[in-house]
């Protein structure tokens, strides 16, 4: 099922043939770079379940994306349950992952825009969350083009305290401000 479609891209179900190139997309290390660490064949197996279960239990979660035009799958755009300990969980988070190849083009943008008019308009969220590695550049410039506002630092509790990767932002959005994507 397609559940979203912008000018470029289609959000939609995951399929049994996401698996390889999401595989791929997990193991490369330049995608991973401000993630711990980048995931095995078997990891990424679990996350992908974890995610086809979600949205049986939710609705909402972790869209794969393609290009429209060549139907070409570049990564995943979408909804999670944030639960782990924080005194903003649990929560509504927004998060993309693309591949390489689709760096630089927008898309990323593209599809958490259309995510977040979804989500407010369709799903009903109230409020919805970003968080990163505060060395993440790329990802905090894709919130604030969406709209998000910046609220803290944090250290997240899943991230080795001694890890250069530790010390996140949060970013914001909430259905009354969303005036650019409504």
């Amino acid at each position: 099922m397609i559940y979203l479609e912008t000018s470029r891209l289609q959000l939609r179900d995951w399929e049994e043939t996401d698996l390889e190139p999401f595989s791929r997309l997990n193991a490369d290390e330049k995608v991973m770079t401000y993630f711990p660490k980048t995931l095995s064949t078997e990891e990424t197996n679990v996350f992908y379940k974890s995610i086809v279960s979600e949205f049986k239990e939710c609705g909402f979660g972790l869209y794969a994306v393609e290009v429209k035009e060549s139907k070409v799958f570049i990564g995943f755009i979408g909804f999670h349950r944030a639960t782990f300990e924080a005194d903003f969980t649990p929560c509504i988070e927004i998060g993309w992952r693309l591949k390489k190849e689709a760096w630089g083009k927008g898309y990323a943008t593209e599809g958490a825009e259309a995510c977040l008019q979804y989500g407010f308009n369709k799903l009903g969220f109230i409020d919805v969350y970003s968080f990163t590695a505060d060395v993440n550049n790329p990802s905090k410039n894709v919130m604030i083009k969406i709209g998000m506002s910046f609220v803290k630092t944090f250290n997240h509790p899943k991230v080795e305290k001694s890890s250069p990767l530790n010390k996140h932002v949060l970013f914001h959005i909430n259905q009354n401000s969303a005036n650019g994507i409504r």
